[in-house]
C-alpha cells in the first residue's frame, strides 16, 4: 500500500486523452452488440479514473502548500486544459445516450447514469470554454488570497485558520480584538475580493445566457447535478427554515446571552462564545484526536475500523494548519488507488474533532463505494454526500468523552445547538446567491446591502453596529469560500443537516438501529437520487415541512432538558 507522499504524479496528457476519448466515442457508436459497447464503456471509465487521479494529486498537493510553484503550475495547466477535454467527454456522453443498448446499460447499472448524463449535457458547451477557464483562474486567485493572509495579533502573525482559537477566547477584550484584527485583514483586501466576485458573477451570467438560460441560476443547478429537486423546492425549504428554525436558533442565542451576561442581540464576537468559561476544546494534541478517532472507528463497526486504519497507515489525512496551506477542509477520492483523502486545518477548537468525524464521514462513503461502476456512482449528489459527513458527527457522540474529556457536556450541548443554528446561516448563504445571480449587475455595495438585509431575516441575534470591521458591515459573506468557488453548493449542507438531525434523534433511541439505517443509505453510493436514497433508508425528505418541524421539536426539547449544572 502506497502512502500518499509515495503516489507518483504525472501531468495528464490532455491531447492524448482527447484522442482516446474520440476513438472510444467512435467505437461506442459502431458497437454491434452490448458486450462490445460495455467493453468500450469500461475502457472509458478506466481512462477517466486515471485522469482524475493525477488531477486530484496535483490539486491536493497545491492546496497543502499554495506556494509550491510546481504544483501551482500543474493546477493552472489542468484548469486551462480541462474544459477542452470536457468537450470530448460530452461527445462520448451523447453517444452513450444515443446507444441502441441503453436498455442493457440501464438493466446492469441503473438509469441514473443516463439521467445524470442528460443533466451534464445541459451544463456544458464548447461555447463557454473561455469563461470556464477564466472562472478557474479567478477561483484560484481567491483561494490564494485567502491562503496568503498574514494577520498581526498580539505580537504574532497568523493565518485565518490560526485566528479561530482567539475568536472564541473567553476573555471579552481579547476575543473582540481577534475579530477586529481578522475583519481588518478582509477590509484591507476588500477591493480585490470585490473585483474577483464581480468578475465571477458576470462570467457565470454570461455562461448561462450563452447556453440559452435566463442567467446563471438554472445552469448553476445543472452544474450541481441536481436530479430530483429544483429552485421551487429550495424556496419552500427556506420558508420552513424561517418559520421553524429561526425561532429555535433565536431562543438558543437568547439563552447564550443570558449565560454570558450580554445584551441581546449580541456582536459577532459574543455570539462566537457559547459558555463564559470557554467553548469546548479537544482533550489533548492533534495526534490524541486522531488516536481517539482510531478507537471510535474501531468500535463503531468492522467496516469503519478497516477504513480508518487504512487512512492512517497510508497517511491519507493532512490536518495540521501550516503557513501557505489553503483554508478550510475537504475530502476527495484518488480512484486509481481506491482510497479517499482528507484535507483540514486543525486549530485547537472543537472543529478539529469534527474533521475526524465530518470529513471522515465523506471518506467512509467513498471507501464503501470505491469499486463502483460507473465511477460517478462512487459519490451521490452533493446534498446526499453531506448526509454521510454530518450524520457521522452525531454517531461519534458515545465516544465524545474520549475526544473532549471534561468538556464533554459542553460539546454535546454546543454541537446540537450549533447544528440547529447553522441551518439559518447556510440557508441565508443560498438565498444570497439566488439574489446575486438574479441581479448580476449589482454593485459590490449593493451585494453587501443584500447580505445585511438577509442577516435581519435569518440571524436576528446578530448586532450590526459597525463595531467589528467587515463582519458588522454586511460584508462577511466574502469569507465563505463556497460563494466564490462552488455557487449554490451551500444549501446542500442545510438539507443534509436536517437529515443528520433525524439520525441524531434515532441515535438517542437506538444506536445500532440508527447505524443500520446509515449503512443502508451509504452503501448505495451515488446509484440513487438524494430523495430515493432517503426513501431506501427509511428517512424523511427535508423538503417535507413536517421533517423540519419534527427536528426542531425534538432537538429543542433535548436542549431545554439538558443538565448544564456547574457549567457557566
Amino acid at each position: 500500500m502506497l502512502k500518499f507522499t509515495e503516489m507518483p504524479y504525472t501531468r495528464p496528457d490532455m491531447e492524448a486523452a482527447k484522442t482516446l476519448t474520440a476513438e472510444l466515442t467512435a467505437r461506442l457508436r459502431e458497437a454491434s452488440d452490448y458486450a462490445a459497447a460495455k467493453a468500450v464503456f469500461l475502457e472509458y471509465q478506466e481512462e477517466q479514473k486515471h485522469i482524475f487521479t493525477h488531477c486530484t494529486l496535483a490539486e491536493i498537493r497545491q492546496s497543502i502548500d499554495t506556494r509550491d510553484e510546481f504544483y501551482d503550475a500543474e493546477v493552472k495547466y489542468i484548469n486551462s486544459a480541462m474544459p477542452a477535454v470536457q468537450e470530448y467527454a460530452q461527445g462520448f456522453t451523447a453517444a452513450l445516450l444515443a446507444s441502441p443498448f441503453r436498455a442493457d446499460f440501464e438493466a446492469e447499472y441503473g438509469d441514473l447514469m443516463f439521467v445524470n448524463a442528460e443533466i451534464a449535457l445541459k451544463s456544458f458547451s464548447p461555447e463557454i470554454i473561455p469563461e470556464m477557464q477564466a472562472e478557474a483562474d479567478l477561483t484560484m486567485a481567491y483561494q490564494k488570497l485567502i491562503a496568503s493572509a498574514q494577520i498581526p495579533f498580539e505580537g504574532g502573525v497568523y493565518t485565518i485558520s490560526q485566528m479561530t482559537p482567539f475568536k472564541t477566547d473567553p476573555d471579552d477584550g481579547r476575543r473582540l480584538a481577534a475579530w477586529k484584527a481578522e475583519g481588518q485583514w478582509y477590509k484591507d483586501n476588500q477591493a480585490e475580493l470585490d473585483r474577483i466576485y464581480d468578475e465571477l458573477t458576470h462570467l457565470r451570467d454570461t455562461m448561462g445566457k450563452k447556453l440559452g438560460y435566463e442567467g446563471y441560476t438554472t445552469l448553476g443547478y445543472y452544474r450541481m447535478g441536481r436530479n430530483c429537486y429544483g429552485e421551487a423546492d429550495v424556496k419552500k425549504f427556506r420558508a420552513a427554515v424561517v418559520k421553524y428554525l429561526v425561532p429555535v436558533a433565536d431562543a438558543i442565542y437568547r439563552a447564550q446571552a443570558e449565560r454570558l451576561g450580554k445584551t441581546y442581540p449580541m456582536s459577532f464576537a459574543d455570539n462566537a462564545l457559547m459558555f463564559r468559561s470557554g467553548n469546548p476544546r479537544p482533550a489533548g494534541s492533534a495526534e490524541d484526536i486522531l488516536r481517539q478517532g482510531d478507537k471510535f472507528y474501531d468500535e463503531l463497526s468492522p467496516e469503519t475500523s478497516e477504513f480508518f486504519r487504512t487512512m492512517r497507515a497510508q497517511e491519507l489525512l493532512d490536518v495540521l494548519s501550516t503557513e501557505g496551506k489553503a483554508g478550510g477542509g475537504y475530502c476527495t477520492g484518488i480512484p486509481d488507488y481506491e482510497v479517499p483523502f482528507i484535507f483540514a486545518n486543525f486549530n485547537g477548537t472543537q472543529g478539529d474533532v469534527e474533521v475526524v468525524t465530518h470529513e471522515a464521514g465523506h471518506a467512509f462513503a467513498c471507501w464503501m463505494n470505491r469499486k463502483r461502476i460507473p465511477m460517478d456512482y462512487m459519490w451521490p449528489s452533493m446534498e446526499a454526500c453531506e448526509v454521510h459527513s454530518m450524520s457521522m458527527e452525531f454517531f461519534a457522540w458515545p465516544w465524545a468523552e474520549g475526544f473532549f474529556g471534561e468538556d464533554t457536556k459542553k460539546f454535546l450541548y454546543s454541537h446540537l445547538a450549533g447544528a440547529l443554528t447553522f441551518i439559518p446561516y447556510g440557508t441565508m448563504v443560498d438565498h444570497f446567491q439566488h439574489e446575486v445571480y438574479a441581479r448580476p449587475d449589482m454593485t459590490p455595495a449593493e451585494r453587501h446591502g443584500v447580505w445585511k438585509e438577509l442577516l435581519g431575516v435569518y440571524m436576528p441575534w446578530v448586532k450590526l453596529d459597525g463595531e467589528i470591521p467587515f463582519y458588522a458591515e454586511g460584508e462577511g459573506w466574502q469569507r465563505q469560500q463556497h460563494i466564490y468557488n462552488s455557487p449554490f453548493y451551500y444549501i446542500d449542507y442545510c438539507l443534509a443537516q436536517t437529515v443528520a438531525l433525524r439520525f441524531w434523534a434515532m441515535i438517542q433511541k437506538d444506536l445500532s438501529d440508527a447505524w443500520a439505517h446509515y449503512m443502508a443509505y451509504t452503501k448505495e453510493g451515488g446509484s440513487k437520487t438524494f430523495t430515493d436514497l432517503l426513501r431506501h433508508a427509511g428517512l424523511d425528505t427535508p423538503f417535507d415541512e413536517a421533517c423540519l418541524r419534527a427536528v426542531c421539536a425534538e432537538a429543542s426539547k433535548w436542549l431545554s432538558e439538558f443538565d448544564l449544572g456547574g457549567i457557566v
